[in-house]
């Protein structure tokens, strides 16, 4: 039997949605996306970079609005895209007042779509940038624990800003790690997946202070709209499934993620 769809709730706290992809969204024009994302109280969006080919886009869109905000960086699935030339480019606009992070950057080993060194390589590089322009980092890790760890230690002192990894999925050691040295763990839609205990108990360990909402739209849409494409304007089930985990009442979580996502990336 399906889940019985229910009206998006609205809180009376505004909510940062601090991870999507509003290039990538297809589904429904992007104004009529941007409309109802306003609608439930989103203050402000990230749109995150994750390739050569949508740098330029991405700070497009976060000078279309005063509410939205942008990224630059290269995903590690197209590491091997990466040459001095897009380093540069990123260089040039780190600094932007629209653009709050260096990102997506990090390993997948999941995938496997780049070599695992090009990416370990690419990963130290865009940390350096961040820590040359004073940004906080969006950090993407999959079944890369033990290496993303030990690049992160090598960047412990000059990277003041730290950041997020976002969608996190790892085990405990890397949540630890990056709890203890003061990073945030953002959460999506995968928390209302059924099979997804896992994350869920990562949830229960980390402290309301440090996490983040999130949606990586269009991907990760969550119950009870699995199957459709995922928007921004879906996060407040994330919020919902937060509060539900942690046995506190939405607001406070509404609120504390906020003042978490304003501490990360808005506050200099």
């Amino acid at each position: 039997m399906s889940r019985k769809k229910r009206e998006i709730p609205v809180f009376d706290h505004p909510i940062i949605e601090t991870h999507c992809h509003l290039d990538y969204l297809k589904d429904q024009p992007l104004a009529d996306i941007l409309a109802e994302t306003r609608r439930v109280n989103i203050e402000k969006v990230i749109t995150i970079a994750v390739s050569p080919d949508n740098l330029a886009r991405v700070r497009e869109l976060s000078q279309s609005a005063d509410w939205l905000y942008g990224t630059q960086g290269i995903h590690p699935h197209d590491a091997e895209l990466y040459n001095d030339d897009v380093e540069a480019e990123i260089r040039s606009h780190a600094g932007d007042d629209k653009i709050v992070a260096v990102g997506e950057i990090g390993l997948d080993y999941y995938y496997d779509n780049a070599d695992r060194g090009i990416q370990r390589e690419v990963f130290r590089r865009q940390l350096q940038i961040a820590c040359d322009h004073d940004r906080p980092v969006v950090i993407h890790s999959r079944d890369a624990d033990d290496d993303t760890i030990t690049i992160l230690q090598e960047f412990e002192g000059p990277l003041q800003r730290r950041g997020v990894i976002h969608s996190f999925t790892s085990g405990p050691g890397l949540a630890r790690y990056a709890l203890d040295q003061g990073w945030c763990l953002g959460f999506n839609g995968i928390t209302t997946f059924n099979k997804a205990e896992n994350v869920r108990d990562i949830v229960r360990m980390a402290p309301i202070g440090q996490i983040l909402l999130e949606t990586d739209a269009p991907f990760l849409t969550p119950v009870p709209y699995r199957g459709r494409e995922n928007a921004p304007f879906y996060i407040p089930f994330v919020a919902e499934k937060i509060a539900e985990i942690k046995e506190l009442p939405v607001e406070e979580v509404v609120a504390t993620t906020y003042r978490n996502s304003i501490r990360t990336f808005f506050s200099n």
